[in-house]
Order: C-alpha cells, then sequence, then structure tokens
C-alpha cells in the first residue's frame, strides 16, 4: 500500500491511524500468536480483499466465524467492515444442530474455522453448499501474502457483525445494528462508541469471554480503536484472569456476574494479595448481579466497576459507575445522551416513576435501531413505534432517571394470576452460604397455573440433602413474600450457563412443560 493510498485510511480510526503512528507496537495477542499495529492493519485489508475477490462474496452478504479466543477473530470483524459485508461470530459451545441452524440462517458464504473446530465444521457445511471453509493459521496467512493490499474507498459500503442472541428461551435470531453511514463515517464510530463508555484506549484490554459473544468482541474492538492492545485469554480461568490484570498492566477489561462470584471464592489470602494499580475500568453486564456479589467485589477492587444495560440490538443504553450505583444499589444506571428509557403497561402507556412494567427506549435520532435478520415479524414486535425499541426486559424507571431491572418477560412467573419475577428470587437465595448458584423459573400448577421451582447448584462443601432444601427455603420466606418462595428444590450438578452468564432456562424448564400445550 503505497504511503498516499494510506493516507485515507488514517482519518478512518480503528486500526489504521494507529498503524502510522507506532507500527512495531503491539497491537494483538492470545498467548500464542501477536500482531503489530502495521500487520494487523495489513492483514485486515488482505483478509477484506480475500473476502471480496477470491470469494466473490458481496456486499451485505455474510460470513462466519466458527474459533476459539485468537487474534483473527479481531481481524476477521475489521475486515468485514472493510469488505462490506455482515459477520456472525458463531457459539462454539452450541450443539452440532445448533451451528447447522445458525449458519443455514445467516446465509454465511465463507465460514472461517481453526484446527480445533475444522472437522465438525466440514460435517455440517456439507448440509449448506453454498458455503466455502477456511482454516485460519499458516495456510491462510501464506494464502494473504499473495493478496492485494490495496485501501478500499472510505466512500463505500460499510460491512458489520450479526451477532445471534443467546436463545435461552428459543431459537436465536441474527441481530443486524443499523450503521452509521459509508465505510469511513462507520470505521471512524467505533472510536466514539469506545469514548462513550470510558474505552479511550489509554491501556491494555483484556479479553475475558468467548469472542462469539457481542460484549467482550465489540468493546474490545472499540478500545482497540481508541489505541489499546489487545490480551485475549484463551478461556476464563480466575486465576490466569487476576496474573493477566496484574502482569499486562491491563487498563481496562470487561466481566460479567459468573466471573464476580468465582473470583469472590478464591482463598482469602489470594485475593488480598491482588494488586493491578493500572486497572481504571471493569466493564460488566450481560447478565443480573446481585447486590451482595457487586458490593464484595467493590470492596475488594475499589470504585472501577460500571455496569451498564443494553443488548446486542441497542448497544449500551444506560451506565453507572460504583460510586452512584452505592448510592442506588441495584440499578443499572441512567439513561446514556442518545436515549431516554421508560417502562409502559400492558396497553403501552407509559407509566409513572417507580412502576414496574416493560421498559423501553427511545433513540432519540434513529427510528431504526436494528432488525432481526429475515423476521420483519419479530423485528416490528420489537418495536413500540419509530426509534422506541425493547429488549424483552421488564423493570422501572425512578424520578431521577435510574433504571432497575426486574426480569426478562420471558422468565416472568404467573402463578394464581400474580406476576412473580424470578430475578429477585435469585438474588436472595444466592446469598445463602451453601448456595454456589440458583436459577428460578416457573412449573406447571393445576391449581395456581404456575408455582415458583428453584434449581440450586451448591458450593463444593454442601452435600444435598432435604434439610438443606428445606433451610434454603426457610432463608428465602424470611426475606420475600410468601408468594414468592419457591414451593420446592431441586438441587443440580451445575446450572446450564451461557458464558456471557445467561442462564438457558428452557433447558431447565422444558421436561416439566413436556406434553402441555402452554410453555410459558
Amino acid at each position: 500500500m503505497h504511503a498516499g493510498q494510506r493516507s485515507v485510511w488514517y482519518r478512518q480510526g480503528v486500526i489504521f491511524d494507529h498503524a502510522r503512528r507506532n507500527p512495531h507496537g503491539l497491537a494483538l495477542d492470545d498467548g500464542t500468536r501477536q500482531r503489530t499495529w502495521a500487520e494487523v492493519e495489513d492483514r485486515v485489508v488482505r483478509m477484506a480483499h480475500l473476502i471480496r475477490g477470491e470469494f466473490g462474496v458481496r456486499p451485505d452478504d455474510n460470513v462466519a466465524t466458527l474459533m476459539g479466543n485468537r487474534v483473527e477473530g479481531i481481524e476477521l470483524i475489521v475486515a468485514s467492515i472493510v469488505a462490506g459485508t455482515w459477520i456472525t461470530p458463531v457459539n462454539w459451545h452450541l450443539a452440532p444442530d445448533e451451528i447447522d441452524y445458525t449458519l443455514g440462517d445467516s446465509g454465511a458464504r465463507v465460514l472461517f474455522v481453526d484446527a480445533a473446530h475444522e472437522e465438525a465444521a466440514r460435517t455440517i457445511v456439507e448440509r449448506h453448499p453454498g458455503c466455502q471453509i477456511v482454516c485460519v493459521g499458516e495456510a491462510l496467512d501464506r494464502q494473504l501474502a499473495s493478496l492485494s493490499d490495496e485501501p478500499f474507498d472510505p466512500n463505500g459500503p460499510a460491512g458489520g457483525n450479526m451477532i445471534y442472541t443467546s436463545g435461552t428461551t428459543g431459537r436465536p435470531k441474527g441481530v443486524k445494528r443499523t450503521r452509521p453511514g459509508a465505510l469511513g463515517a462507520t470505521l471512524a464510530h467505533h472510536d466514539v462508541l469506545g469514548r462513550n463508555i470510558g474505552l479511550d484506549g489509554s491501556g491494555p484490554h483484556l479479553i475475558t469471554g468467548p469472542m462469539y459473544h457481542a460484549a467482550p468482541l465489540m468493546f474490545s474492538v472499540y478500545d482497540m480503536a481508541n489505541g489499546a492492545p489487545l490480551v485475549i485469554l484463551p478461556r476464563w480461568e480466575e486465576r490466569a484472569a487476576l496474573a493477566a490484570l496484574r502482569e499486562r498492566e491491563v487498563a481496562h477489561t470487561h466481566l460479567v456476574p459468573t466471573m464476580f462470584v468465582r473470583l469472590l471464592r478464591l482463598p482469602d489470602e489470594e485475593r488480598a494479595e491482588f494488586r493491578a494499580p493500572r486497572l481504571d475500568l471493569v466493564l460488566h453486564g450481560a447478565a443480573p448481579v446481585s447486590v451482595a456479589v457487586k458490593q464484595r467485589m467493590i470492596e475488594w477492587w475499589g470504585p472501577l466497576l460500571v455496569e451498564y444495560w443494553g443488548g446486542t440490538e441497542g448497544g449500551v443504553n444506560t451506565l453507572v459507575d460504583s460510586t452512584k450505583w452505592l448510592e442506588h444499589p441495584g440499578t443499572v444506571g441512567q439513561a446514556l445522551p442518545a436515549f431516554e428509557v421508560f417502562s409502559v403497561d400492558e396497553k403501552g402507556e407509559r407509566l409513572p416513576p417507580d412502576e414496574v412494567g416493560d421498559l423501553y427506549c427511545r433513540h432519540k435520532t434513529q427510528d431504526v435501531v436494528f432488525e432481526y435478520h429475515g423476521d420483519p415479524e419479530k423485528t416490528a414486535r420489537a418495536y413500540l413505534e419509530p426509534g422506541v425499541f425493547t429488549l424483552g426486559d421488564v423493570g422501572s424507571v425512578d424520578g431521577e432517571g435510574w433504571v432497575f431491572l426486574a426480569d426478562r418477560k420471558t422468565n416472568m412467573i404467573i402463578s394464581g394470576g400474580v406476576n412473580i419475577y424470578p430475578l429477585e428470587i435469585e438474588q436472595v437465595l444466592a446469598e445463602h452460604p451453601a448456595v454456589a448458584d440458583v436459577a428460578v423459573f416457573g412449573i406447571p400448577d393445576d391449581e395456581w397455573g404456575e408455582s415458583v421451582k428453584a434449581a440450586v447448584e451448591l458450593v463444593a462443601e454442601q452435600d444435598a440433602t432435604g434439610g438443606l432444601a428445606r433451610e434454603i427455603l426457610t432463608f428465602g420466606r424470611e426475606r420475600l413474600a410468601g408468594y414468592k418462595v419457591p414451593r420446592s428444590v431441586d438441587f443440580v450438578a451445575e446450572l446450564p450457563r451461557h458464558p456471557s452468564g445467561k442462564i438457558y432456562t428452557r433447558r431447565l424448564r422444558d421436561r416439566y412443560w413436556a406434553g402441555r400445550e402452554r410453555k410459558i
């Protein structure tokens, strides 16, 4: 790429300006492979030519990845933006039939895989003759070396990610966020999105979660757009994460509540020794966190935690730092300047402050914030009116604009005509010292329609006994209204959680509703 040609990129942000200013500086490191800023710039452009030229993928077509956490995952996200195509990082934790569904539903023309997933991918792709496989690694590196490094027109089409919802209650859907414009504007927009939530590129960013999930993936891209080198953990492990935070002098990271719980289970002496003086921002969200767990994390790490509420569909909608959260325990924050958040009743009418209802976000400048791929009806159901959308959460907004979640609407239990929100019950039962994790859901009840069931994962030292079940229920009865207390407890070896922290409720609930016409 000639110097004159490169200059066009430097106005676009993401990686290109950093490649000019710090070409030999570290940009990506997954523990096995490292990339400088100049190498990432070069590889991204060549990957875009591979997608568009070698495979003939057209703008707005889709490609996909099926791979663990590695540097190519980041490179391909940016390359797809440059190529003008949608990219879907496929959840490699899924069963083969679920991967098959995602690949087919997305219409991916190319599937990038690593060696660990190649064999399974080839079997699945046999059912999708329009899709080709590319294996990342040395063979791809050699192929890229022979491809063009000519820049793409910044006024040309921009691509984006089409990440599938977690599907905790049904089949996932691909989410297409509205892009801000042509390629140049889309690239530059990532810088702004990062700065809006504190990801200003001021130090290394640690990726702790699977990169097929929207939050760890896109937050890292936003931080990288502002100059942060990315340190990528291949998988979550408490001690490895603490070591990376300390040794790599990490400034920013993203965690989910499950990670908090596992960190807090470490021996007291290990936690007391932990120091990470450069760490100044720990974003968290994606799943609810109990007040007690978050308070313990703030006591340990200090006021570094910044909680957000949002989703793949609308991005980050609210934000709250640790200081304000301690003043309003349990809040998920106030709306960011681009949004307004409010609750509505069953008729879609706005509710007064502190009234629980369906939560909606209004984008102040966009009529269409996102769409569900291939499902205009689902898209339409998500909007109350142009620019006003729901993520499916239930909650309230107080008089100062602080947002509080009650639960997902799909998780709501209706018992005797009364709405019961499992999240509140889960957060209470999670404080019992014998409980490592808990999920609450509704099961059939001939008299009440539904009754409340709790599935409990115990801490390692505890044995599942009838006496312990009664003790846990008594603990709940002392802290909850009687109708909210579970009627019974199931002990399970491990709750089925998505790596984002969300519980796969349907995997627990479906067996109770088998053969029933209604499945709440």
